[in-house]
């Protein structure tokens, strides 16, 4: 792996630096972080630039960065999760129907109630594997958990807040049809869900040898 400097870009020149070209890749959702193409073709990096100053070390370097990726990940799922549940129970509470607010029908608020209860067991999992990070213990399998459950839970909630807007969650102008979106990603980031199980399974499986 290789530290490579890229220079400041100025307003219309992203890619200033000689053998280093890309273009944006236009996504569904998670637009405050910008995803690219990019090009290498003879762009130079100087000797200090080899990460950890050893050779062959790149596969394993980047897997180290895993366990944490994953809490982070885990987090930012907890928190999409989160504001899909605001987003539910604040409609919830203000839309009438009937002559009634939408949490006074036994089916919006169990899905309020199934919302939280999942929302708290995934913030609760992920701060278990980051205290676990924090103390220099190996958690791959706990992150594993974490990354997992949470990516699935932002995308229950937002389903579930979207269903509680009825037609106005399908709509642009509603911030939860942004966060329906936003959540699809999570469980592609760091490793999709499909490769979370696989983590967690081989963990399990080692823990009981």
């Amino acid at each position: 792996m290789f530290l490579a400097a890229k220079t400041r870009s100025r307003p219309g020149e992203e890619f200033p630096d000689a053998g280093l070209a890309g273009s944006e890749i236009e996504v569904l959702g998670y637009r405050g972080m910008k995803e690219y193409v990019l090009s290498f073709d003879d762009f130079a990096v100087g000797a200090e630039g080899l990460l950890g100053a050893a050779e062959g070390e790149g596969f394993r370097q980047l897997m180290r960065t895993f366990e944490g990726a994953r809490i982070q990940t885990a987090a930012r799922a907890v928190g999409v999760a989160r504001r899909a549940f605001d987003l539910g129970l604040c409609y919830a509470k203000e839309r009438r129907q009937f002559g009634k607010p939408l949490t006074a029908f036994t089916r919006i608020s169990d899905k309020l109630a199934l919302m939280a209860v999942e929302t708290l067991l995934a913030r609760e999992l992920t701060y278990f594997s980051a205290r676990r990070k924090d103390s220099g213990i190996r958690c791959d399998t706990q992150a594993g958990i974490a990354k997992l459950l949470a990516a699935r839970v932002a995308w229950s909630n937002a389903d579930a807040a979207v269903q509680i807007h009825g037609g106005n969650g399908y709509a642009l102008e509603y911030e939860i049809s942004r966060v329906l979106c936003d959540a699809r990603i999570l469980s592609i980031f760091e490793g999709a869900a499909e490769i979370q199980a696989t983590v967690v399974g081989r963990g399990l499986l080692g823990a009981r040898r």
